[in-house]
């Protein structure tokens, strides 16, 4: 065998004993006539010594070794008399007696330590190096002791874990689906699954009752710190359940989790807030609940002045930042720079300082006079020493999603976003539809098999706008962890869902009839809901982006730098799936 331990597991009990180690070397040193050597693996990092006058041959063969070279190593467990309690081995170390060179290796582009001197692109392309980082290492460790808490979960409570196909058909009703040629059927194409979604939702009417499934999903969209082109979801749907049995489970889960892997006990229920609540308080369906902050609206109180910026809004509001009147103008400066950037697009930013002394301070002083801005400081519950920074618009929602950037932007530079804290919160009662300015239609909000809530049928045909949906996500730190719904199972209801978003009938029944004909059968009611594994590894292990806890990820460009993908094909394979290329100029 190559080895009787790994690199990890000696302890100053094993003192004594004759091990084989096998692994990667970390680093050479070499003290006087001792030569030591750091051994590692996926398990941790054992010393090495040669002493060069009881085996000069063995310590001159050490002393050649070069970083990432793979070796064999057989010796005598001793204790160490400089240890390292930094590491669980650190009381001991292995006395060499024989020494095999697996394997040389080149000099790595960066080094093999939890702080690198690799940059990303760097990184990724050479990420099977990167990968033996404990930094990386251990994310995906956290990865699958998540999947196995799940997997354990959800078959402990009937669940059955069930593949769907990952060759289907487009449905160009959501995000763009990456399409895959069909050589045996000539002019036609698959899609790779967005989501196993309706899939889901036969096996549901097949009468699995329970089913989740690990699954990998594809979306052609924009990249950006937590998306992906290819992605996995914990998908999950159940039968006879109305919103609270799913929200019920899934909490009972996201608590088990945390338990169990950050010792984090949450004792009471998870928050719940309407999709209309968290976008009036914090201008964002998925609010960071980590800290405060929430707007103000003073839109009825600043109109009838000079200032025609507010009286023509249809929207002024605000947030209070305690403490924060000691601002600069340097400071206030950089915020109302970051307000008017395009990624934000505020045209400006209004400040009001309250000072220690009871007085007012603000860019529109001359517009309003100290009993006004106390009428302001009085809606913020504003004290002495608070900072309230106001933003306007003629665009209620787009004001409000500005002024929600601006509140997380205060919550980073006031340190208030720790992620060594959670905070889960359910948003619920979604819109089913958002209105589509280019197509000039209602769309799907979530998706067109979401059940609207019984009490707004009335406006399905009349008013869609107003239609609310069965519909509910998970929220942890500002990030949409999870989300599902309530769904259709009444063929007649959902054809009426399919006209409300612009779909004829001839249009719903070739893209969806089988879906339809299959809802004639018995559909049971039946809801469910997708957690992002990506996502949910990256918030329990402290990350900023999902990359690190994606074995082999893709660059913010979609593209894996380390194998070249995507790539052109030869024209053979083009030719034989009947395909012919009509590549803009600039892209090529």
């Amino acid at each position: 065998m190559y080895r009787t331990n790994t690199c990890g597991e000696l302890r100053i009990s094993d003192k004594g004993k004759t091990v084989t180690l096998a692994g990667w070397v970390q680093r050479v040193r070499k003290l006087g006539g001792m030569t030591f050597v750091d051994l590692r693996d996926r398990y941790g990092i054992t010393q090495l010594a040669f002493d060069e006058a009881k085996n000069k041959e063995l310590s001159d063969q050490a002393q050649k070794l070069g970083r990432e070279y793979v070796i064999q190593v057989t010796g005598l467990v001793e204790e160490r008399a400089s240890k390292n309690s930094k590491i669980p081995t650190g009381d001991v170390e292995i006395i060499a007696s024989e020494l095999n060179i697996l394997n040389t290796s080149d000099v790595p582009p960066f080094t093999i330590e939890d702080e690198t001197d690799g940059g990303d692109d760097l990184r990724m392309k050479y990420r099977y190096l990167d990968l033996r980082r404990n930094a990386v290492r251990r994310n995906l460790e956290l990865r699958n002791q998540l999947t196995f808490l799940v997997r354990d979960f959800l078959v402990k409570r009937n669940f059955i874990e069930t593949e769907t196909p990952c060759l289907i058909n487009s449905t160009p009703e959501g995000a763009r689906d990456f399409v895959v040629p069909s050589r045996m059927n000539p002019g036609e194409f698959y899609a790779l699954p967005q989501s196993p979604q309706l899939f889901k939702q036969l096996l549901m009417v097949a009468g699995f009752d329970r089913y989740f499934q690990i699954v990998k999903c594809f979306r052609d969209e924009d990249l950006r710190a937590d998306r992906q082109p290819e992605f996995t979801q914990i998908d999950c749907e159940m039968s006879f359940v109305k919103q609270p049995d799913v929200i019920g489970l899934f909490e009972e889960l996201i608590k088990y989790v945390f338990s169990t892997i950050k010792s984090i006990d949450f004792n009471e229920p998870f928050l719940q807030m309407t999709w209309h609540d968290a976008m009036r308080l914090y201008g964002s369906d998925k609010p960071d609940m980590r800290f405060g902050m929430t707007f103000v609206e003073i839109t009825d109180i600043v109109k009838n002045r000079d200032f025609n910026v507010f009286n023509t809004a249809a929207y002024v509001g605000g947030i209070c930042a305690e403490g924060c009147a000691s601002y600069s103008r340097k400071d206030l400066d950089a915020l109302t720079d970051f307000v008017k950037r395009p990624q934000v697009g505020a045209a400006g930013l209004v400040y009001v300082k309250y000072n220690a002394d009871g007085t007012f301070k603000s860019s529109v002083d001359k517009f309003y006079n100290q009993d006004d801005l106390k009428a302001w400081a009085e809606k913020f519950n504003a004290k002495p020493g608070d900072l309230m920074l106001i933003l306007s618009g003629s665009d209620v929602q787009k004001t409000q999603i500005q002024l929600g950037q601006l509140r997380l932007e205060m919550g980073d530079r006031l340190g208030l976003r720790d992620n060594t804290k959670y905070a889960p919160l359910w948003v619920v009662d979604f819109p089913m539809f958002e209105w589509d300015e280019e197509s000039s239609r209602f769309k799907a909000m979530h998706h067109p098999f979401t059940s609207p809530k019984a009490e707004d049928l009335q406006y399905l045909e009349s008013e869609p706008g107003r239609v609310r949906a069965d519909a509910y996500d998970f929220v942890l730190n500002g990030v949409e962890v999870g989300g599902g719904s309530v769904r259709i199972h009444d063929r007649n209801l959902q054809s009426r869902v399919f006209k409300a978003i612009g779909l004829t009938e001839e249009e719903a029944n070739s893209k969806f009839g089988w879906l339809l004909t299959a809802f004639k059968y018995g559909a049971p009611p039946h809801a469910g809901l997708a957690f992002g594994l990506d996502r949910m590894v990256s918030l329990l292990a402290g990350l900023d982006s999902i990359r690190d806890c994606i074995a082999f990820p893709k660059n913010n460009a979609g593209r894996d730098v380390m194998i070249s993908a995507p790539s052109v094909i030869d024209q053979s394979q083009l030719d034989e799936l009947c395909i012919s290329l009509n590549v803009p100029e600039k892209d090529k």
